[in-house]
């Protein structure tokens, strides 16, 4: 079966390599989200991890899964920011060379979160595919070793931990709502919630501009979906025309995918600082903001994954400052 590509065994080995290097984040009750759906709503604060994000827990397992030749090689990646910084920690970490492409789009913030832990910069394009291109270049002429940011087992297998720590707080979750860009992070923690509650639903959510795994579930294979800038910037970017993992794990374990509107993202990180007391990021607001919109519907308690907090702080000031969320360029009074 296609969701067997990569296994809860193989998540359960991931969680014993992330032990000591990654952090097991909260999960914490919502009130005012949970009075809104008359359930409770669970918030996984995967924010809060050590480099701000998810990925972390996936690029510590993909080095943890390199031979020393290759380690030696050094290693490349494209990424939205989020991978790439994770990738940089950990290299470092390991003292491993590692060249992070990305490309005009990824917000400045990020890049020099990146740069400051030591990797090597590349902006290439103004979409993620061409960064990859980059990234085929310096594997085929410099013989660095590429960590994709998702397609990739042992990239999932490592986010699908999330999914272990998700039903080991709460065993009788009903709705699990994950963000979804390349795949990665849904795929493992679907890999993971499936197989130890198969009736759990797991609900991908996504920006309704340049969604490429919405637009390729659509077609029934991969397809190139223009990149647009979004609130939701680490959630940008193909999936790959020759997606070998992501794309048939999604098509075979998500109940469900729904797509937001930049307002509604934007009214997902406004009532996260303003009621959860939470700074996130695009990204990680789009669970709370399909709650928010009405377009979940659940019989049990929910979980809502914050995937990330590494937004630029003065975006995120005029967005939680505006009067009407959605006016993101609106500046907070003096």
């Amino acid at each position: 079966m296609t969701h067997q590509l990569v296994t809860l065994a193989d998540i359960e080995r991931a969680s014993l390599t992330l032990e000591g290097k990654v952090a097991r984040t909260p999960a914490v009750q919502s009130i005012s989200l949970s009075e809104k759906m008359r359930m409770p709503v669970i918030l996984k604060l995967e924010h809060r991890q050590t480099t701000g994000s998810f990925k972390l827990r996936g690029a510590t397992n993909a080095l943890g899964n390199l031979t020393a030749m290759e380690k030696q090689r050094g290693v490349v990646a494209a990424s939205t920011g989020n991978h790439g910084r994770a990738l940089a920690y950990a290299a470092r970490l390991e003292g491993i060379r590692a060249v992070v492409c990305m490309s005009c789009l990824v917000p400045q913030n990020k890049v020099e979160e990146i740069r400051r832990l030591g990797a090597e910069i590349r902006i290439i394009g103004r979409s993620q595919d061409d960064a990859q291109e980059e990234v085929d270049r310096l594997v085929r002429n410099d013989g660095l070793t590429m960590v994709p940011p998702f397609d990739n087992a042992a990239i999932i297998a490592g986010q699908g931990t999330l999914g272990l720590e998700i039903v080991e707080d709460l065993p009788d979750v009903d709705t699990v709502l994950v963000p979804v860009s390349g795949g990665g992070l849904a795929s493992g923690v679907a890999a993971a919630v499936k197989a130890m509650r198969p009736s759990t639903k797991i609900i991908g959510v996504s920006m309704s501009r340049g969604a490429a795994m919405r637009a390729s579930l659509d077609a029934g294979k991969p397809v190139l979906v223009e990149e647009s800038e979004s609130l939701a910037d680490s959630l940008g970017g193909g999936i790959g025309l020759d997606n070998r993992l992501t794309f048939a794990m999604v098509r075979d374990l998500l109940d469900d995918m729904i797509l937001l509107s930049e307002a509604e993202i934007a009214a997902g990180m406004s009532h996260a600082y303003a009621k959860e007391r939470e700074i996130i990021e695009g990204a990680a607001a789009v669970g709370i903001g399909a709650l928010l919109a009405g377009k979940v519907q659940a019989k049990g308690p929910i979980v809502v994954i914050l995937s990330g907090r590494n937004v630029d702080m003065d975006q995120h000031r005029h967005i939680v400052c505006a009067t009407d969320p959605s006016e993101r360029t609106v500046p907070c009074p003096a």
